[in-house]
């Protein structure tokens, strides 16, 4: 049985992406790319770069217009993980740096001098 429908050639998606306004969403893809690669290999952790590619209809349904095409992109870089502190809770519920059920101890200045003595 052979093939009766004609071969189309296929569009090459890194040859569109490369020419896309110029090269400009090629650099600016490559660039998101090179900064989503130093966080993640700053912070340790997997990030995500995300291209959709959005095509919209022809204007008013004509066959021959131009179809507009569009590249968006998303990145997801890793975060640094939040520095954390601990608190108490007080006896009305309000975070505190000091445990409340911990006595105080009242603080004061050791007395100085200058003299030093011979051991």
């Amino acid at each position: 049985m052979t093939d009766t429908q004609p071969t189309t050639e296929r569009a090459d998606i890194a040859a569109f992406l490369a020419s896309h306004l110029n090269g400009r969403t090629d650099e600016e893809l490559s660039t998101e790319f090179h900064q989503l690669l130093d966080a993640v290999r700053t912070h340790g952790k997997k990030g995500e770069l995300r291209i959709t590619i959005v095509v919209e209809p022809p204007a008013n349904g004509v066959d021959s217009a131009p179809l507009p095409i569009g590249v968006e992109s998303t990145v997801k870089a890793p975060k640094p993980t939040p520095v954390k502190s601990l608190y108490f809770l007080d006896g009305d519920g309000l975070p505190v740096r000091e445990d409340p059920r911990q006595m105080a101890i009242p603080f004061r200045t050791a007395p100085s001098t200058d003299t030093f003595k011979d051991a």
